[in-house]
């Protein structure tokens, strides 16, 4: 189920989270076996060293620019804009200066 966002009505997601100096702040908006939710604030000069994830990870960057590595590829990823990170493939998050992202983590079936 959706939580920690208002429902039925008009949401603008870059306010869901505010910059906070030196840190990262996030704020999950769904999670369970499946998929992952999650609305993210990075200061600039904050961000996420390299690692993978066991699904693949949708990044939509909702406010500033992102350096985002994956497999030792570097690109910068503007407002409005979005990639995907492929399972199991390493990658990184940096944050050359503030910027906001919605990150959706959709998992396999353990069937």
């Amino acid at each position: 189920m959706i939580k920690n966002i208002p429902l039925s009505e008009v949401v603008d997601l870059s306010t869901l989270v505010a910059y906070q100096t030196g840190q990262v702040v996030s704020r999950t908006l769904a999670q369970n076996s499946g998929v992952s939710v999650t609305l993210f604030a990075f200061a600039a000069g904050e961000g996420l060293s390299t690692h993978t994830a066991s699904g693949d990870a949708l990044v939509h960057i909702v406010d500033g620019e992102a350096l985002i590595t994956i497999d030792n590829e570097e690109m910068r990823v503007s407002a409005g804009q979005a990639v995907v990170m492929p399972a199991n493939v390493p990658h990184a998050v940096a944050a050359p200066t503030d910027f906001k992202m919605l990150l959706v983590i959709i998992k396999p079936d353990k069937a």
